[in-house]
């Protein structure tokens, strides 16, 4: 039996952020309609290391898509030069159960948590949004850069984190790249960053808000997607309390998302405050934005369908391309 093992440089080439971001409103429509097993990630902490191991397998039964990815989170690994994520992606043959593929699921991790946002952007951010703001600037935050200015005409960007060397890399990095537009700098404070912003991407490990609510201007758009566990919290809970509140799925959601669990604790929301599922919208079973000027927050903790649909499209282009190696088992 012969397995393709993709590399990063692989899975960078096989499939561009705009149709990775098309992939996934497909596979969040085949969530929200039921026709999705995606078990709740098992979480593994490693406390010794202050780290967490997840794992997260997935069947698509419209698409016939099969995987499990396991991804760690260790965020000591910057004190040594490591990224704080590494994750691995196995796709597997719904029809058999043959192994198909392994591949670095690092880049496919960001890739897909910036389609989810690109497609949340797609479906929720006014038309005319010209500016975003990205706090957080790793590798996630990279690409919620890449998929915004893919579904928007963005003129201006702001890239913060509380590391000022990690913005000036991030920035130095992605100007040039895809639709980034030239207008792209490194905010001095949160509030630089959000008071212009017509989007706001956060992919930080924050157990803190990283902006304040009353920065936030009418008729944004907020994707929140780096906490993604019960004491994380990137939002203000007044944002989360006035949102059009939209989440990848409620069950994972209303077990891992501490931006929403903190101010449920508190008597600040209730779980009837989330108004849809992204996949509702994008099934066109819900309409999105309503009123120009009212804030719509996506939350993702990240789902196993996202990561299995794209790595499924991942090994087709693949193969047409003769990328990766074949290996005998």
């Amino acid at each position: 039996m012969k397995l393709r093992v993709l590399s990063k440089q692989d899975v960078q080439q096989a499939v561009p952020m705009r149709e990775a971001i098309e992939i996934v409103k497909d596979a969040f429509a085949q969530l929200s309609a039921g026709k999705a097993v995606v078990p709740l990630r098992t979480q593994l902490p490693v406390e010794r290391h202050a780290g967490v191991a997840l794992f997260m397998p997935a069947y698509l039964s419209e698409s016939d898509d099969l995987g499990v990815k396991i991804v760690s989170v260790f965020p000591r690994n910057l004190e040594m030069g490591w990224p704080t994520i590494f994750a691995l992606v196995v796709v597997v043959e719904a029809s058999t159960g043959r192994p198909l593929a392994v591949m670095d699921g690092t880049y496919l991790t960001a890739l897909r948590t910036g389609a989810a946002s690109g497609a949340a952007t797609d479906l929720l951010a006014r038309q005319e949004a010209r500016v975003a703001a990205i706090f957080g600037a790793g590798a996630q935050g990279r690409t919620q850069l890449l998929a915004v200015c893919e579904v928007r005409d963005i003129e201006r960007a702001w890239v913060y984190d509380v590391n000022p060397q990690a913005a000036e890399r991030c920035v130095q990095e992605m100007r040039g790249k895809g639709r980034i537009p030239a207008d792209l700098k490194i905010a001095s404070s949160p509030a630089e960053a959000a008071r212009e912003a017509d989007v706001i991407c956060t992919a930080t490990t924050s157990k803190t808000p990283v902006f304040a609510d009353e920065d936030l201007k009418p008729g944004v758009h907020v994707n929140a997607v780096g906490s993604f566990t019960p004491q994380m919290q990137e939002i203000p809970e007044q944002t989360v309390r006035r949102a059009r509140l939209v989440v990848c799925s409620r069950e994972a959601c209303l077990a891992e998302a501490g931006d929403l669990i903190i101010p449920i604790v508190k008597g600040l929301i209730t779980e009837g405050d989330i108004y849809a599922e992204l996949g509702e919208i994008a099934a066109g079973i819900r309409p999105g934005r309503e009123n120009p000027d009212e804030i719509t927050l996506f939350k993702s903790v990240g789902n196993a369908v996202q990561d299995v649909s794209v790595a499924r499209a991942l090994l087709t282009r693949a193969e047409m391309l003769g990328l990766g190696i074949e290996v005998e088992l």
